[in-house]
């Protein structure tokens, strides 16, 4: 059974969970809810396993916290033994407009601590990622404040659509390939 190894980013505890910086979490919580599936809590982090076609896909949130999820994901990389090209990170990302998503197999961090974190723990930036836009509606100086928000009502009726749709992407990175995902989803 060929693996992926999902990871959600986000910040652990009740002060995070509906904050714009937690839409990795929010993602693979929601897949955990419409699978079915239960989190069990280990190390470094809560991990769940999602099989669907002949494929397994390891869902995990780190408990590291956004600045160090790296060294969740090698961990888990290494134990469930998938290959680098087979995980995908999804986080937020403000130089998108909301909602927008960009999937790529390789990248920069584009200022992201979790990303840095991460392609510090692996000497490089060559892993896919899932970058969910979040936008850049803050003035000068209120990044933080705005990426460790709450998500606005408006912002709300938008994400019943785009979680869904979301899952639908990691579906298809495992079903299809990360160029045909990328092909069907980027940019909507």
């Amino acid at each position: 059974m060929k693996k992926f190894l999902i990871v959600g980013l986000g910040n652990i505890g009740p002060k995070y969970e509906n904050t714009r910086h937690n839409i990795g979490f929010k993602v693979l919580d929601y897949i955990a809810k419409e699978e079915n599936l239960d989190w069990e809590t280990a190390k470094l982090g809560d991990i769940t396993t999602y099989k669907f076609k002949g494929r397994s896909f390891i869902l995990l949130k780190p408990n590291t916290y956004m600045n160090l999820s790296g060294k969740a994901v090698k961990y888990w990389m290494e134990k469930e033994k998938v290959d680098k090209e087979n995980i995908l990170v999804v986080t937020d990302d403000l130089n998108l407009p909301f909602g927008t998503f960009r999937i790529k197999p390789k990248g920069s961090s584009g200022g992201h601590n979790g990303l840095q974190n991460i392609q510090d723990t692996f000497s490089s930036g060559a892993f896919p990622r899932f970058r969910f836009g979040i936008s850049d509606a803050f003035s000068k100086g209120r990044q933080v404040d705005y990426v460790l928000g709450e998500w606005t009502a408006e912002e709300e009726s938008v994400m019943i659509e785009r979680v869904p749709k979301a899952m639908e992407a990691i579906k298809s990175f495992g079903m299809a390939g990360i160029n045909n995902t990328m092909n069907t989803f980027n940019g909507n």
